[in-house]
């Protein structure tokens, strides 16, 4: 747990301020109710980093909550308050976020909660998953994923599109091979 550490000092400590400055206590209120809404439990929804760590530290309500999304998906929940068994819950959440579709650059490491070394990520692993909880039939917090859309073009669009020099390659207009002359020449 983040009492077993040292605190830090230095660089880590500037780094860690840092880490926590991105922390969002509207997000994680959010966060924290869309949970109370589809695990059903009485909770307390304060989005302030005390509550939320203290909330899910030992991975049960997040293991509960991936259940109430697809059931089944983790098999063996462990109420033990012992470390390796609460990052084991942890670790059973991440692996059914991924099979729920969270993208894993959207996950987070099991100590940045066990640990409280992350918590912001934390919050947008739930926000992601809480986007594909709409695929299931559940409710769905943060912003509408975007559907896909596919462009068919015909061969002849295709080649006039490539004798067209856009604005962003930039152009020489003012410029020649001896330099850009916009007006006056320099006298020295």
């Amino acid at each position: 747990m983040a009492t077993n550490r040292a605190t830090k000092s230095g660089f880590a400590a500037e780094a860690q301020r840092k880490i926590n400055a991105k922390y969002n206590e509207e997000l994680a209120q959010e966060t924290l109710e869309w949970i109370r809404e589809i695990t059903g439990d009485n909770i307390n929804i304060a989005g302030d980093m005390d509550n939320f760590y203290e909330t899910l530290n030992n991975g049960t309500l997040l293991c509960k909550l991936v259940n109430c999304i697809q059931p089944g998906l983790v098999k063996k929940i462990n109420e033990s308050k012992m470390a390796f068994k609460c990052m084991e819950n942890i670790n059973a959440f991440l692996e059914a976020a991924k099979i729920l579709g969270v993208p894993t650059q959207e996950t987070f490491q099991t100590v940045d909660l066990w640990e409280r070394q992350n918590l912001n990520s934390v919050v947008i692993c739930l926000q992601s998953l809480g986007r594909k909880a709409g695929n299931f039939g559940k409710p769905s917090i943060g912003p509408k994923e975007a559907e896909k859309n596919e462009r068919h073009f015909t061969e002849e669009k295709l080649r006039a599109g490539q004798s067209i020099i856009g604005l962003q390659m930039g152009s020489n207009k003012g410029a020649n091979q001896s330099g850009i002359n916009f007006g006056n020449t320099r006298h020295m």
